[in-house]
């Protein structure tokens, strides 16, 4: 058993709990907001037409995060768009403990930083404290090789936290480095 332990848990519990515990008047440190889970989902509707498509969207997501990623299938039958019940049309992964404080650190250091005019992302949460984040191109990653990819998807990154409201979720997400969109309009 190695004492390692991923910097951004490390700030969590050193710098982040005591920040929110001030701001909020929290007495203990259970009250504490805490990100429960991070959830990268990856809709894959054009793999109706092409099956290789989710076996290649399985990879990145395996590369991208250290956890082997799943295919999810379809529940019911929808002619319009050729499906059929049990269709493969996506893929995703549930990240907790250490490997989402390492993906979390890996995606606000050094992935959302490659985005091309990059002013900041949007800070609407979903009113229960949890936030999605779209990124429409799986390049921003570093652990993507650019010569490999035959096609730039999209992917949803959704963070899961402890809090009941969007005001604590919020905090919570900044002080983890987010990088919100600056807040002049509320001025």
């Amino acid at each position: 058993m190695s004492t390692y332990e991923v910097s951004l848990k490390k700030e969590y519990k050193d710098r982040i709990v005591p920040a929110l515990m001030k701001e909020f008047g929290y007495k203990s440190v259970m009250q504490a907001p805490k990100l429960e889970k991070i959830v990268i989902n990856q809709g894959l509707g054009i793999a109706v037409a092409d099956k290789k498509l989710i076996d290649t969207a399985i990879n990145e997501l395996t590369t991208i995060t250290g956890q082997k990623a799943v295919a999810t299938y379809s529940r019911k039958d929808i002619s319009n768009f050729k499906l059929r019940k049990k269709m493969p049309i996506g893929v995703r992964v549930t990240l907790r403990h250490d490997k989402m404080y390492e993906f979390l650190e890996r995606l606000v250091r050094v992935a959302l930083p490659r985005i091309r005019d990059f002013k900041g992302i949007e800070s609407k949460l979903d009113g229960r404290g949890n936030y999605t984040l779209g990124i429409e191109e799986q390049i921003i990653f570093p652990e993507i090789n650019m010569d490999d990819i035959s096609r730039l998807l999209g992917m949803n990154i959704t963070f899961v936290t402890s809090v009941p409201t969007d005001e604590e979720g919020y905090a919570l997400l900044k002080e983890f480095g987010l990088p919100f969109k600056s807040e002049q309009k509320k001025q």
